[in-house]
């Protein structure tokens, strides 16, 4: 998901500009939804020559870009503590969990700042306006990684706050992983978990069904999605990369698969309904390994044009946490300018160029040095790499 390695400390992991592209547009795909969901592209002539199966694709699909996330995320973690450790069953539960601090809090501490002020002040999109809901129980909720909990008990809260359910998802994944992978000592064991765990998510969202929101935020689909992750980060760490035809032909399934989900949603659900996210968890597992591989081989670089998407993705984390104070300034813009529908596309760019940059200072400003100075403080030896195991 979201907030994988980042890109500091003398143990940082080497940068996949592969993987980087399937983060950036992911990444995309949620802030082009949120914006999408307030500022139809259907409504301007500009768009209207797009086919609308295309535009459904790349505006309405956030959601399922949340789960690419999620087994990148998984696959990311895993790959990082076999490098640093070795074995999931030698994993320092001490080092482990303060690079996941170190990594997530700061930005999420301010964020809660932030967003405090702003429903102290009563500003419109910030404000917490349900009954049954609170600015208390929200920032409980946040720091203690059960907002998507806490919304399928009362309902969304404003996009700011509700953006972080996904967070919660992936964290507690995080304060049990390292736990199981302790305890299920034999490896068989903890990858029949994993594939037991991997393959759920069908089932998991049949027996929610009922309230919309916990269905669709629930523990267990997504830390299905990160257990894809683990498993393709297991299957790369003990196979040797495949020759690159194979490589290719892997990425082209991969690529397939996440088209479908995503292009042809309407007739998916009604033939495979909730098996449809598990389509798109494989297919996000296939592309993942085969941007690893890709990295491997002799064939490694990078694709022409494709910087500012894999900048996007370097800063995934980042952008994700801010990108709704972007969209709802545009938003603000937009109809105070008249909401003009001709000028849509031109909203939608600057959208895009806002959330970069704001994502490049608060990594710059606070993401990275607050990760350099707690991990220093933290951990007191280096990790360096372990031989395969």
């Amino acid at each position: 998901m979201i907030s994988n390695e980042p890109r500091v400390g003398g143990d940082a992991s080497v940068r996949n500009p592969h993987i980087d592209l399937l983060r950036g547009v992911a990444i995309l795909l949620v802030v082009i939804h949120h914006l999408q969901i307030r500022m139809p592209m259907e409504d301007s002539a500009w768009f209207s020559w797009l086919p609308a199966r295309f535009l459904r694709g790349v505006g309405s699909h956030g959601y399922e870009a949340v789960f690419l996330f999620f087994v990148i995320s998984g696959f990311l973690i895993t790959s990082n503590a076999l490098s640093w450790w070795g074995r999931l069953d030698r994993i320092d539960l001490r080092v482990f969990y303060a690079r996941r601090f170190a990594r997530i809090v700061p930005c999420l501490l301010v964020l809660v700042l932030v967003l405090s002020f702003l429903h102290g002040l009563g500003v419109t999109h910030y404000t917490i306006v349900h009954a049954n809901q609170s600015l208390p129980r929200a920032i409980v909720a946040t720091l203690g990684f059960h907002v998507n909990w806490y919304e399928g008990q009362t309902g969304y809260l404003p996009g700011n706050w509700d953006v972080l359910w996904s967070l919660s998802i992936e964290e507690m994944f995080y304060i049990a992983f390292p736990v199981v992978c302790l305890l299920l000592r034999w490896r068989g064991l903890l990858v029949a978990f994993l594939v037991g765990l991997a393959i759920s998510i069908p089932w998991a969202r049949a027996a929610l069904a009922g309230n919309e929101i916990w269905q669709e935020k629930a523990y267990l689909p997504g830390m299905a999605a990160i257990a894809a992750g683990v498993l393709a980060a297991l299957l790369a760490r003990r196979v040797q990369p495949p020759r690159a035809g194979a490589v290719i032909a892997l990425a082209m399934v991969g690529a397939l698969g996440f088209g479908v989900v995503v292009f042809t949603d309407d007739v998916l659900w009604q033939a495979l309904k909730d098996f449809g996210l598990l389509l798109l968890t494989g297919s996000a597992a296939c592309l993942v390994l085969a941007g690893h591989w890709l990295e491997c081989s002799s064939r490694s670089g990078t694709y022409w044009g494709t910087a500012s998407v894999r900048a996007f993705g370097r800063l995934s984390y980042e952008i994700y946490l801010t990108h709704m104070f972007v969209v709802f300034t545009v938003l603000e813009l937009f109809e105070r300018s008249g909401a003009d529908a001709r000028f849509e596309p031109l909203w939608y760019g600057v959208t895009v160029a806002l959330c970069l940059g704001l994502g490049v200072l608060v990594d710059q400003g606070l993401s990275t040095p607050c990760n350099r100075a707690l991990r220093k403080w933290l951990i007191t030896a280096p990790l360096q790499p372990s031989p395969r195991g």
